[in-house]
């Protein structure tokens, strides 16, 4: 199935997509950057730096964290990094609705190539 990937580009303070918008999720369901992390094969150094960058780009966290101590550490999405993350999401539905029939001429093209090769 054809499917869209959306990256945006907020030049020239730099782009977010897919993957920086899924560890905000990940950080979000987990409590924390470094189980986010873990969750989508990344180091806790790699996660922080993207964390900081959103935070750099929009010149606001996206993610409040708390160092551990006596009652751990651990981590949530800003009210803005909430947000984000649903506008995200909602461009990205958009989108999809609205390419939905030219991403299925695309995909039926494949099909119909596909059969040609069998046949």
């Amino acid at each position: 199935m054809a499917s869209l990937s959306i990256r945006i580009d907020l030049d020239p303070q730099g782009r977010i997509g897919p993957g920086k918008i899924a560890l905000l999720e990940a950080i979000a369901r987990t409590g924390s950057i470094s189980a986010a992390g873990r969750a989508m094969e990344m180091s806790y150094r790699r996660a922080w730096d993207l964390v900081d960058e959103l935070g750099q780009i929009f010149g606001q966290p996206v993610v409040h964290s708390q160092t551990g101590g006596k009652h751990g550490g651990g981590a949530r999405l800003t009210t803005f990094g909430e947000e984000l993350v649903a506008r995200y999401r909602a461009i990205e539905s958009l989108t999809a609705k609205a390419a939905k029939a030219h991403l299925d001429f695309l995909q039926n093209e494949i099909r119909a190539a596909s059969a040609e090769k069998v046949g």
